[in-house]
């Protein structure tokens, strides 16, 4: 797995763009990946709320709960499902709007400086083995394509407060035992 230089998306990975992403700052290094989860509705897996979400076609008349969601602008760069497929919604040298409020360290904005990857699940449900192999697939690809990137964390450490995922069903250690060198976790 690599990222393509010239489009900078992860090579023989479905591409859809998504309209929820704009400019980085100017020079703007990519220094960290922030994990998150999702699930439309929410505990459920499959089907193509979340795509409809990052594209800003879900149908709010579809669940009950797409009703208080629907209208979000929200996308990340990248979706691994829960068997391993993966989509990518922003190229990594743009800014998708994963973060919203945020800090890290001394920096506000982690949207300006981070890649967000989504991972189809809830912060209690086991996330699969494919998906922790393909997240370390990943990050190896990311780190080669971007020697800045330094440091993954959880949505709930750069949101404290406001956001609790990718939650306590996430084995950090799992992913540690993959890490490429040079990239830390929290």
């Amino acid at each position: 797995m690599i990222v393509d230089p010239k489009t900078e998306t992860l090579s023989g990975v479905r591409f859809i763009y998504s309209p929820h992403c704009d400019d980085r700052p100017p020079d703007m290094a990519i220094t960290l990946v922030v994990i998150h989860n999702i699930s439309l509705p929410p505990g459920e897996f499959g089907g193509p709320a979340i795509e409809q979400l990052f594209l800003g076609q879900l149908d709010p008349t579809a669940h009950p709960y797409f009703e208080t969601i629907a209208a979000l602008k929200v996308s990340a760069h990248l979706l691994i499902r829960r068997d391993g497929g993966m989509v990518q919604y922003v190229p990594f040298t743009r800014r998708a709007w994963h973060a919203g409020e945020s800090h890290f360290g001394d920096r506000t904005r982690c949207n300006d400086f981070s890649i967000g990857i989504e991972l189809e699940g809830t912060d209690t449900a086991s996330y699969t083995t494919v998906q922790y192999e393909q997240l370390a697939n990943v990050l190896v690809a990311l780190k080669q394509r971007y020697p800045s990137l330094r440091d993954v964390r959880g949505h709930c450490a750069i949101a404290p407060g406001r956001k609790t995922d990718p939650g306590p069903a996430f084995d950090w250690g799992r992913l540690a035992n993959h890490l490429p060198s040079g990239l830390s976790l929290a």
